[in-house]
């Protein structure tokens, strides 16, 4: 137990009167002279120093009784919360944006005991989840087997401004793979704004995703300056996008994926639509604008629950 008993208070005010130290009454009371102290100063009569029990208890009550409450999950929150889960916003994303609006919320924790409770009584809310309620399987040290792309450039010599995601124009790239490794997607985000473009292509074979690339950043072009990637194969062709898009192409360390975080996060938030060994042949080219137009208005927490959209319109050519 945390608090102080009335037991408890009463020896303080006993052994108090007696001019025993804090030390001592701690270790009578089985507390830290740090609650001793704090609570002599906390409960103490105010106009003339001394500690009464009673008194004391009166005022842990009342400041008991005063404390703010929880806010009730009730029907008017819980509509709210499940119309934004169902947008395929998290729960801290619901939560930002309640707050931003002024609207009443209760804390994330809650809402996702309220999508665990939902989903043990059938519900689907955890179908909206970016995870749907699976936990994160931990990557081994498998031995890399996609060889050695030629000519490449280490993140290690990657200009430093780049980290401090402070300009738009510095990109991170991959690619999402679809079921029996038949069709991919090209993913591409901005690392400052987290503005992302994605186009379905055929195959991974690296000439496939060169000209994916080149067309999905045409029109960037004048604004972009580095993009980063993974070891892939399919950036075996990176010499040539560096020349036709005048950027400067990077890679980062095998196994470190948190070298391209936000691109990471990404592709996670693309598989709430495009689960893991889909059929991409089932998704259109406006399939993939309608997920990629979705992902860019949705509210992002470390950008205080502003859209990437938002926070393209307002940098990314200022940068």
């Amino acid at each position: 137990m945390t608090h102080l008993t009335e037991a408890q208070r009463y020896t303080i005010e006993v052994l108090r009167a007696k001019n025993y130290s804090q030390k001592h009454i701690a270790d009578v009371i089985g507390k830290s002279p740090s609650v001793v102290c704090r609570e002599l100063k906390r409960n103490s009569d105010k106009r003339n120093g001394h500690y009464k029990s009673d008194l004391a208890q009166r005022k842990c009550n009342k400041r008991h009784k005063d404390k703010k409450k929880n806010i009730r999950f009730d029907t008017e929150i819980k509509d709210r919360v499940d119309s934004l889960i169902k947008m395929h916003y998290s729960p801290e994303q619901v939560v930002g944006v309640l707050k931003k609006n002024d609207l009443k919320t209760v804390s994330h924790e809650t809402i996702y005991k309220y999508i665990w409770l939902n989903k043990k009584n059938d519900g689907q809310l955890f179908k909206y989840l970016r995870n749907k309620g699976k936990r994160y399987r931990k990557r081994g040290a498998q031995k890399d087997k996609r060889g050695i792309i030629p000519d490449k450039k280490c993140i290690s010599t990657r200009p430093t401004v780049v980290d401090e995601k402070s300009r738009f124009g510095d990109l991170e790239i991959d690619t999402i793979v679809g079921k029996n490794h038949k069709g991919a997607i090209v993913t591409i985000n901005d690392r400052a704004t987290g503005i992302l473009r994605m186009k379905k292509v055929e195959s991974r074979d690296a000439a496939a995703v060169k000209v994916a690339t080149i067309q999905l950043l045409h029109e960037w072009k004048p604004f972009i300056q580095t993009i980063t990637a993974d070891n892939g194969k399919e950036f075996a062709l990176h010499k040539a996008i560096e020349k036709e898009l005048d950027i400067l192409f990077f890679f980062a360390h095998p196994y470190h994926p948190w070298e391209r975080g936000a691109n990471e996060n990404l592709n996670g938030l693309i598989r709430q639509f495009i689960p893991k060994k889909s059929d991409l042949s089932l998704f259109s080219d406006d399939d993939i604008l309608a997920i990629q137009d979705n992902l860019n208005n949705r509210p992002r927490k470390r950008f205080n629950f502003e859209s990437p959209n938002q926070v393209f319109n307002r940098i990314a050519f200022i940068s």
